[in-house]
């Protein structure tokens, strides 16, 4: 395989006709997430090879993963703009984004630009099918974003994150008159084995935004922890501002229900991420 991806990125029309030759050498190796993955790449190169071809760094990144995406496990998903690139631009680019984590999180597909005449509080209530991963967390930074999912699916994941930061990536293009991938390709997924850090994560994410007014604050500590939790509560581009209690339409993006309950009211989810916060003021970083 490894000789495969040393041809591809040389020849990627010879080593695809080459692997297609010989698919038991990928099948037999290689987890059922990679082997659909793979499968629908074949069928894209042999109708749209160009469309193919510029994909193939989806598809390494995918072949790659050093992690299988299994039903029922939890997963940390981020990603952040190519070459570190500023990936929200405005308050618009972060609402279009907040509306996809919702709409794409569907196994049936949603075409906003069909809803034109919606506001974009109104896309939060458009009914869905079957969600294909559950989303307990996330957090839009300027360049980067972070997503704490269940898988729900057999590769649920995979195909929520291709219609999610696809249909980003046209957005973003078309809006700014740019062409070409927009991230550093399809997503990264770090496995949530342990309950102790799925709950770490949980202010992990939360706390992300705390970067944009105190930039060394994960390996200083916070300077000013009223200035840090006010900051929070303001911002509106990621759920913290749902598990404190603030009822708004974004919160449809969430599904509590199958992440353990580590808080049972929104003051003990401030008592967490207070408490964080004051850890780290006394010195100590993030782990």
């Amino acid at each position: 395989f490894n000789s495969f991806l040393t041809c591809f990125t040389a020849r990627p029309r010879l080593a695809v006709f080459r692997l297609a030759e010989h698919p038991s050498c990928f099948s037999e190796r290689f987890p059922t997430e990679r082997c659909t993955v793979f499968n629908s790449f074949l069928t894209c190169f042999t109708a749209r090879p160009r469309l193919a071809v510029f994909r193939q760094s989806d598809i390494m990144e995918v072949m790659s993963r050093q992690i299988d995406l299994s039903i029922g496990e939890f997963y940390h998903l981020y990603n952040r703009g190519v070459e570190k690139r500023t990936i929200f631009l405005n308050e618009r680019d972060y609402t279009r984004f907040l509306v996809l984590l919702y709409v794409a999180n569907n196994e049936e597909t949603i075409h906003v630009s069909n809803y034109k005449s919606f506001s974009k509080t109104d896309f939060f209530a458009i009914p869905r099918g079957k969600t294909l991963v559950d989303i307990g967390a996330y957090c839009l930074m300027p360049n980067h974003f972070h997503i704490l999912v269940k898988e729900k699916v057999g590769n649920g994941t995979s195909a929520f994150m291709q219609k999610l930061l696809t249909a980003y990536t046209m957005y973003f293009n078309k809006k700014y008159n740019r062409r070409g991938t927009l991230f550093e390709g399809p997503f990264r997924a770090k496995h949530v084995e342990e309950d102790q850090y799925l709950m770490y994560l949980f202010s992990y994410i939360h706390l992300n935004p705390i970067k944009l007014i105190d930039r060394d604050w994960k390996e200083h500590g916070i300077r000013d922890k009223k200035k840090a939790e006010k900051f929070l509560s303001s911002f509106t581009h990621s759920s913290y501002l749902d598990y404190i209690g603030t009822a708004r339409p974004p919160e449809a993006i969430l599904n509590y229900a199958t992440f353990p309950t580590y808080f049972d009211t929104p003051t003990d989810f401030k008592k967490m991420t207070h408490e964080w916060i004051s850890f780290s003021r006394q010195g100590e970083a993030l782990p």
